[in-house]
């Protein structure tokens, strides 16, 4: 039976796993947009939050002694390269690329929450501190995706109806 302790880290593993992914999707998606600079310029500043997010947990993980899981850092790089290579062939790339980062930054979101509880349950103050600061910004991430989209999808339906204008990027 795992302790306290050996399922806070397991999370923490998960949470570094799911920041390389979010970096990988993130990278593969900046480099593709062509025509939405704010969306670009978004997603090049949240690079260098999850860029700094990883260096965030790692400190924590290595306070205790353990180091990220290899397996599950590729297994999410993986899954994000999967992803970011289907959209590449979606005639509306931009769109359903940010309505997939709106899902990813839930997701994030709710697992930051849930690791800002486990660091309470086992006294991780320095960790809770942490985990607060990088759900501050996934929520900021998450809020600029939807207030965003409706724009986003404008922008996309407008440039989709013009001819000789490529719409999906």
């Amino acid at each position: 039976m795992a302790d306290l302790h050996d399922n806070y880290l397991d999370w923490l593993r998960d949470a570094h796993a799911m920041e390389e992914q979010a970096e990988t999707m993130l990278k593969g998606m900046a480099k593709r947009l062509e025509h939405y600079p704010a969306l670009e310029a978004r997603i090049k500043q949240h690079i260098d939050e999850t860029l700094e997010q990883q260096r965030l947990v790692e400190s924590v993980i290595k306070r205790y002694d353990s180091s990220s899981s290899t397996f599950k850092d590729l297994a999410g790089k993986v899954g994000a390269m999967t992803q970011a290579m289907g959209g590449m062939f979606a005639s509306d790339e931009v769109v359903k690329g940010g309505i997939a980062g709106y899902t990813f930054e839930n997701f994030e979101i709710a697992s930051y929450t849930a690791l800002i509880g486990a660091a309470q349950a086992v006294g991780d103050l320095e960790g809770q501190r942490i985990f607060e600061q990088i759900l501050a910004q996934e929520k900021a991430m998450a809020s600029w995706l939807l207030e965003h989209l409706p724009e986003i999808t404008q922008q996309f339906l407008m440039r989709s109806k013009a001819p000789h204008t490529e719409a999906k990027r």
